[in-house]
């Protein structure tokens, strides 16, 4: 797990990205979701990406999108993943070279056939609810599962821990109010995310 993932969602600021980029994120998330606080135009995205070091992922996040909306995004920012739920992405068309992240909701299996990387979130996204970790830990050893849902620097350790993931995920976890990112809990999620993760941790755990 020293490679642990982690992706900070709901970007909107060019200070947040730089602050997650220089604190060792690999990805980032921009949401298109209008219900959302963290909401992005397709302009604002645009202007966004701008200041994604190349070696971070950028992940487009939707919520039941239309094919329209989809469409749109991918071809104005060209994300490195296309998150949504898994149920979305059994109608949407996606190009075949495009990476997908599905997102699975508390206790759910997964699919048939299992894919590659999965997140595994709670029943609502980006206000804080917990995900099942029990349901996460038995999902783990068979995708990469990136798990989400009410994590912040206070408990991603133990969520680490427990669930030994391929990846975590946040988004109000590092705010100072909803919608508003926080530099230092995003440093503080990733320094403890990193710290849970790190070998000699990972073979305690182990025996």
């Amino acid at each position: 797990m020293a490679g642990l993932w982690i992706k900070i969602c709901g970007m909107r600021t060019r200070e947040a990205i730089e602050t997650a980029a220089d604190a060792g994120a690999n990805a980032v998330g921009f949401v298109f979701h209008e219900d959302s606080l963290r909401h992005l135009s397709i302009d604002e995205a645009r202007a966004l990406q701008a200041f994604v070091p190349s070696s971070v992922e950028r992940v487009a996040v939707f919520l039941h999108p239309s094919q329209a909306l989809v469409d749109a995004v991918v071809a104005a920012i060209g994300p490195d993943w296309v998150q949504t739920d898994l149920e979305d992405l059994a109608r949407l068309r996606l190009h075949g070279e495009q990476r997908v992240l599905p997102v699975l909701r508390g206790d759910a299996s997964l699919p048939s056939p299992t894919p590659r990387r999965c997140l595994l979130e709670s029943a609502r996204s980006g206000v804080g609810e917990r995900g099942d970790w029990n349901a996460a830990a038995r999902l783990a050893p068979l995708t990469e599962l990136v798990l989400a849902g009410g994590l912040d620097e206070r408990n991603v350790g133990e969520a680490v821990r427990a669930v030994r993931p391929f990846g975590v995920d946040v988004s109000s976890g590092v705010e100072s109010s909803r919608g508003v990112k926080d530099a230092a809990r995003i440093r503080g999620f990733i320094r403890a995310a990193r710290a849970a993760a790190a070998p000699g941790i990972a073979q305690e755990i182990s025996r």
